[in-house]
């Protein structure tokens, strides 16, 4: 785990050098921007596709939705009531309900698993994420950021939902595989072509996304409060909760796992498009991130032993 992580850590420290050494002729934002509508629009769609396609779709999946669900409300309710103890303004509130909640679990989890597990984890991970917390993410989590800022945007959730190119290849993937409808050879090489991009070019994307300065002493109370839910709390629940319901014993160790990651980048949009503390929510990704290297190779230790 430890050797994967590391692996992860040099593309994401590729990216890192580069939001401060590409060509300035395009801003920063526009060289990550870029690279993000790349792999949201074109190379994630086509793996979503290519996996989902594939996979067997039976109890499994409706067992690791139901535990991406239970994760995320088990994230917002345990920052709801920790927070009625710390003092945080309304935005900081809305913020650290999305920090809590929403594992990492396609741009790190997906990765990171497919290097210490096996490429049978992709379909954990994208189910995890596609099929529950992204979602619930735009939904819920829409609702909660623009009850919470500042921003006067109207909340929609099935129109964001209907902008997410990954879901529709979720969809589609769903159907072809329940209808029986078989890869073409030519299509499958097409679709591994372009998923072999997803990896390197999101861990690079995470690399760019961390904000070092956000890092304040003045967060590290609040941050401790998303480190401890995130990386602790929730997967001991989703691990127990795995067992409870019967899952398959080869699936705990992915899914607890995916529930152990950081928090993800993604919300930084919502913050942003909404008026919340960003920069709260960047210092808990830069975090969290950070404390994964420490918890995840423990978490790995510690679910190898129990099964």
């Amino acid at each position: 785990m430890l050797a994967a992580l590391l692996q992860m850590m040099l593309l994401m420290a590729c990216g890192a050098v580069w939001k401060h050494a590409a060509p300035s002729h395009i801003s920063t934002l526009s060289h990550r921007r870029a690279i993000t509508d790349l792999v949201f629009y074109i190379f994630l769609p086509a793996l979503v596709l290519e996996v989902i396609w594939k996979t067997p779709l039976n109890e499994s999946s409706l067992q690791i939705s139901f535990l991406a669900m239970s994760g995320v409300a088990l994230g917002l309710l345990l920052m709801w009531l920790a927070l009625r103890a710390f003092k945080a303004s309304k935005k900081q509130t809305g913020t650290l309900l999305l920090a809590a909640a929403f594992p990492n679990a396609t741009y790190l989890g997906l990765p990171v698993l497919d290097q210490v597990l096996g490429d049978y984890t992709r379909a954990v991970a994208l189910q995890y994420d596609l099929f529950a917390c992204t979602p619930i993410l735009l939904s819920l989590g829409i609702l909660l950021a623009s009850y919470y800022g500042d921003a006067k945007v109207a909340a929609n959730p099935l129109t964001e939902l209907m902008k997410i190119p990954p879901l529709w290849a979720v969809v589609l993937g769903v159907t072809l595989n329940l209808t029986g409808v078989q890869q073409a050879e030519f299509l499958q090489i097409s679709l591994s072509t372009l998923a072999a991009a997803v990896v390197p070019l999101m861990l690079i994307v995470l690399g760019m996304s961390i904000r070092w300065q956000s890092l304040q002493l003045r967060y590290l109370p609040l941050l401790s409060l998303v480190a401890i839910i995130t990386l602790v709390l929730v997967p001991i629940t989703v691990f127990g909760l795995s067992h409870a319901i019967g899952l398959a014993e080869q699936l705990i160790t992915p899914v607890s796992l995916i529930a152990a990651m950081p928090t993800m980048v993604f919300g930084i949009v919502i913050c942003e498009r909404y008026q919340l503390d960003s920069e709260l929510y960047a210092a808990a990704v830069t975090l969290t991130t950070v404390l994964c290297l420490v918890t995840l190779p423990i978490a790995f230790y510690l679910l190898s032993s129990s099964l």
